[in-house]
């Protein structure tokens, strides 16, 4: 570029920038939001994850329930008060239950309890027993059997008279699926649901002062069929979830026949036989429709892409399709090399859109990519940690190094779960992350965690190859510590890097992608005669995905299969998994930020570049996009986990929507009808369909307005062998969704607007300035001090879009340039377009 031309873009940049300056000043926006909005939107920039996650699902209107126990035959439970803090608008989540007025439980959860179950039934006075998900856990008597807790003769009930024998010698109440399939038929029939995937709650611990809090995981349809929640059914002409309930049954001091239990008899009894169900409170649970609920008729776009948007576009597709033209969005969700991958290879019925981080690159003889911010999000490391004496851990500080330690097995515990046989290679490390002197020194509550004391399951990591592993790895070798660690370097207390993890280039090569499970020792054990082993992915299992990781914290365990059980009705020996007892359970994961909100973890606070530690709050997420730098493809911001500083978190992300405009003219047309209701009421945190769920950050003014550009161009680009080929090469990738300008005010039937960036002044068919800088829009922080992240939540803000504004700016401009006699008039025309432009319903952002 000459040094003239650099200085006319200046010149042109700096009048265009004043005079859209003047117009605001003069002509002060319409405001539409409403000063409760207004404050719902300053507290949903506020602090802490957990607390937004709160936030949002409190909007679910009159959402909290709480309901008082009764007083019993035995045991008085009128003083108890049980809180279910959300039960509107359910998916499949955590919902948090608290409760006030309880007795403590006792050390070994043998009394003084609750018992929490999800019930299906349309009988408006609650659920049957028989239609209540539970009995996937047991008891095991003083004799040393287990018993199921559907079965209800663990202690005699005199008040039992329904279920006395099933014929096969033991009391029990079936399970009645919502379906209308068979009911069981006894206690070891797994039919519908066991140990490893019930979402009952046998033991629900309170505290000394009569308080307790545990966060319940709801199914619905899609996890549970059997409960059939948020199944859609027809109600006049709308279609809604099918309702649900949870259940909760105190246990006090005394078993249903009126035995006191000391400190070695445990409560034998089940919450399903009658003296105790008698005592159950209930709870109504309103859920949202599960499936597609868009009309049929509508046009199906594939898309495909990253798991840090599938919350979001799970919530927005609703909202997309029920509007007018609106087309039917089927998301396939990927790892972005591979969804990359498959735009860049079109084919008919494949996906034209791609969901990624890292940016797609335009072949240098092929069409134009266009990239179009979407979403902010990140990674975070989510867990569910019952400690002996203190309840949940609601805190912890990770460092680099310390999760550099996690992802190389380099624990004896990630090793083997043998506490008799420890390899050498790891026999000098600490037993477990809690035993880690580095750990304890900035978690205090682990300052007495001993030899003896238990370990927490593995970490639990994806196998797939994604954007976001690489961004974690990114992260560690940003960090001194971390990276000598990776290279072979002893920590301070004398922990070494398993070696098998040392030489395959975690430290050095920036293509990392995935988890490898590098050690291959194999762990030996003995059952009845056979023999059986286990390695590392048994010890920590790969999650099918960050979602699977998050749903598997939440129920506490992570599913290793390390236990020997002898073989039964002629098969064989086999591993199985154990899951933890209540008080036991300790399970961390890496998972997207979304997913640990919506089932409600604990995520970790991790140390960013200037030693503060950081959880993935909507403010520190957005100061973690500010710190971003510009990556080689403009347009698209580079992860830069290393840059994170101040309140700025490291694992921050921003998703986009990347499309080739090649692509057909009418997909085009709908993809950039998605990218629009994505960056504007896609961006209203809350917990409705069509609103941006928690765990995401509302996009900055500055990306909303490049994705209204980007999504202008992908429309309005012209197809290949029309005039003025797109399929140039060269700068086209370079040029995508980077300048400012453009925007549009079509709705999501994909352009009965009018497209703003068609309206003078630049390119008539992408709406792109040629005078401007393609980098202009490429960082939220171009050319101006980086906004305030807490102030940055526009989502729910008013007005005239940019679009509108610059596209007015535009047409001043080319009159001036044309006329420039008529300089004068320029403010009543400035004026009366303002007033046509913002009618009544006119959409964007201020």
């Amino acid at each position: 570029m000459s040094r003239a031309t650099s200085v006319r873009i200046r010149l042109t940049t700096g009048v265009a920038a004043l005079l859209a300056a003047l117009v605001v000043a003069l002509f002060p926006l319409p405001a539409t939001t409403t000063p409760a909005q207004a404050a719902d939107s300053e507290q949903a920039a506020g602090s802490g994850q957990a607390a937004d996650s709160a936030r949002a699902a409190s909007r679910a209107a009159g959402s909290a329930v709480t309901v008082t126990g009764k007083k019993g035959k035995y045991d008085d439970f009128s003083s108890l008060k049980v809180t279910v803090h959300q039960t509107e608008q359910l998916r499949a989540q955590g919902v948090r239950v608290t409760w006030t007025g309880a007795r403590p439980t006792e050390t070994g959860f043998r009394h003084n309890y609750l018992q929490l179950m999800q019930c299906w039934g349309d009988d408006p006075a609650g659920p049957g027993r028989e239609q209540c998900q539970f009995g996937g856990s047991g008891v095991t008597s003083s004799g040393g059997g287990w018993t199921s807790l559907r079965q209800i003769d663990g202690a005699p009930d005199p008040a039992e008279t329904e279920y006395v024998d099933n014929g096969q010698g033991e009391s029990y109440v079936p399970f009645r699926p919502a379906n209308g399939d068979a009911p069981t038929t006894g206690s070891r029939d797994w039919t519908y649901f066991g140990n490893l995937d019930t979402n009952e709650e046998p033991y629900a611990i309170t505290h000394a002062d009569g308080t307790g809090e545990f966060t319940f995981p709801m199914y619905t349809d899609q996890e549970a069929d059997q409960l059939g929640c948020g199944a859609p059914v027809k109600q006049g002409g709308t279609v809604k979830g099918r309702p649900c309930w949870l259940v909760i049954v105190p246990r006090g001091d005394h078993d249903v026949d009126g035995t006191a239990g000391g400190a070695a008899t445990p409560l034998l009894s089940s919450p399903l036989t009658a003296s105790n169900w008698a005592q159950r409170m209930v709870v109504p649970l309103d859920f949202l429709p599960v499936g597609n609920s868009c009309p049929a008729d509508r046009a199906e776009r594939r898309v495909i892409g990253s798991e840090l948007l599938t919350d979001a576009i799970s919530s927005w597709q609703p909202a997309v399709c029920s509007s007018p033209g609106g087309a039917k969005f089927a998301f396939s969700q990927s790892g972005e090399g591979g969804a990359r991958d498959t735009i860049s290879r079109p084919a008919a019925g494949a996906p034209g859109l791609a969901f990624t981080v890292d940016p797609v690159e335009a072949p240098s003889d092929g069409p134009d990519v266009v990239h179009a911010p979407v979403a902010v999000s990140g990674l975070a490391v989510g867990f569910f940690v019952e400690l002996p004496d203190s309840g949940q851990l609601t805190s912890m500080k990770i460092t680099p190094r310390l999760l550099a330690k996690l992802l190389t097995s380099s624990y004896q515990k990630d090793v083997t779960r043998s506490r008799r046989e420890i390899p050498d290679h790891v026999k000098d490390n600490p037993p477990s992350l809690f035993h880690d002197p580095e750990f304890k020194e900035m978690n205090p509550e682990f300052k007495n965690w001993g030899p003896t004391s238990l370990p927490p399951m593995s970490l639990m990591v994806q196998l797939a190859n994604t954007d976001t592993t690489r961004m974690a790895w990114q992260w560690l070798r940003s960090d001194r510590e971390a990276k000598e660690f990776l290279s072979g370097t002893t920590d301070p207390w004398g922990m070494k890097v398993n070696p098998f993890f040392a030489n395959i280039g975690l430290a050095t090569d920036e293509s990392v992608s995935d988890f490898p499970k590098a050690d291959p020792t194999r762990t030996t054990v003995t059952i009845d005669g056979a023999t059986l082993e286990y390695g590392t992915t048994d010890v920590a299992p790969y999650v099918q995905d960050m979602h699977d990781g998050a749903l598997r914290t939440r129920r506490g365990n992570n599913l290793e299969t390390t236990t020997p059980a002898a073989g039964s009705n002629g098969s064989p020996a086999k591993l199985v998994n154990t899951p933890p007892l209540p008080g036991e359970r300790m399970v961390l994961a890496l998972v997207d930020a979304a997913s640990a909100a919506r089932y409600g973890l604990q995520t970790a606070a991790l140390r960013n570049a200037d030693g503060r530690f950081v959880t993935p709050t909507t403010s520190s997420l957005l100061a973690g996009v500010a710190a971003m730098k510009k990556s080689p493809v403009p347009g698209v911001l580079g992860t830069d986990p290393g840059a994170a500083k101040g309140s700025a978190y490291p694992l921050a992300s921003v998703v986009y929507a990347a499309g080739f405009t090649s692509t057909p003219a009418a997909d085009r047309e709908d993809y950039a009808g998605l990218v629009r209701y994505a960056v504007g009421d896609g961006q209203a945190p809350g917990v409705s369909p069509g609103q941006l769920p928690p765990g995401y950050a509302p996009l900055p003014a500055a990306l909303r307005t490049q994705a209204l550009t980007a999504a202008d161009r992908l429309q309005n680009a012209k197809e290949a062998g029309e005039d003025g080929d797109t399929a140039g090469g060269g700068d086209g990738a370079a040029r995508t969704g980077a300048s400012g300008g453009g925007g549009s005010t079509a709705g999501l039937d994909g352009g009965t607007g009018t497209p703003g960036g068609a309206a003078g002044g630049g390119d008539p068919a992408t709406g792109a300035d040629p005078d401007a800088d393609p980098d202009a829009a490429a960082s939220p922080d171009a050319g101006a001090t980086p906004p305030d992240p807490d102030k940055q939540n526009v989502a729910e803000s008013g007005g005239l879009t940019p679009s509108t504004v610059l596209g007015i700016i535009r047409w001043v401009l080319l009159g001036v340039l044309v006329a420039g006699g008529l300089a004068a008039l320029s403010g009543p025309v400035l004026l009366r377009l303002s007033a046509r432009k913002s009618g009544p319903g006119s959409p964007g952002v201020v």
